[in-house]
């Protein structure tokens, strides 16, 4: 079974109220499309990167009362998990799409990462396209484009900000007719991540 894209009915899982709702439309209508998704993606991303890289679908399993607003397959270089690892995304919200390089608040050396980034910007604003996007924090959906973004105010507080994030990449909006194109879709996420790979391999140097 090969990936079919995503459809309204994807979307409107975030409307249906309750947990336990919720939860089983995301792991009937959407973690199976994630784990077609995702295994091309991973194949693709270990090729590019010369490196093992592993599928993770959120589980949601600390969620005891509250429905999850979103939800995403991860690929990271652990097999174990992918929050303390720079990682790929490709998740929904109710609304959009997101495709991200994500470098969230678990990850132990995003200080070191965070220097990194702040003594090559000029290299980080060669790399990325001034059409993607940028977010600080995965829970929330709004984002910044990378054209008006203060890169330098947000890597300091990426740096100095324990909960602070640094999320690149790109959103579809769930209007967009090319989420019902599986293969044209597909070939959008792993230009991004191609384009992206470059900013992955600088936070490991």
């Amino acid at each position: 079974m090969t990936f079919t894209g995503f459809t309204k009915k994807d979307f409107s899982t975030f409307q249906l109220t309750g947990l336990d709702e919720r939860m089983a439309a995301i792991q009937d209508r959407i973690q199976p499309k994630f784990k077609q998704l995702g295994g091309e993606l991973t194949d693709d991303l270990s090729a590019l990167l010369g490196e093992e890289m592993f599928l993770h679908i959120a589980r949601h399993a600390r969620r005891k009362v509250n429905p999850p607003n979103d939800t995403w397959l991860a690929i990271a270089n652990n097999k174990r998990g992918y929050k303390q690892h720079p990682h790929f995304q490709v998740g929904l919200f109710d609304d959009h799409v997101f495709i991200w390089l994500a470098f969230i608040y678990e990850l132990p050396g995003k200080q070191t990462i965070a220097e990194t980034f702040l003594k090559n910007q000029k290299t980080l604003k060669k790399i990325v396209p001034p059409e993607y996007v940028v977010s600080l924090d995965h829970l929330k959906k709004d984002a910044q484009t990378w054209a008006d973004l203060d890169l330098e105010q947000s890597l300091q507080r990426f740096r100095d900000v324990k909960k602070a994030e640094f999320l690149i990449g790109l959103h579809i909006s769930s209007e967009d007719p090319i989420l019902e194109d599986g293969d044209a879709f597909y070939a959008i996420v792993k230009e991004t991540f191609k384009t992206l790979i470059p900013v992955y391999k600088l936070a490991y140097q």
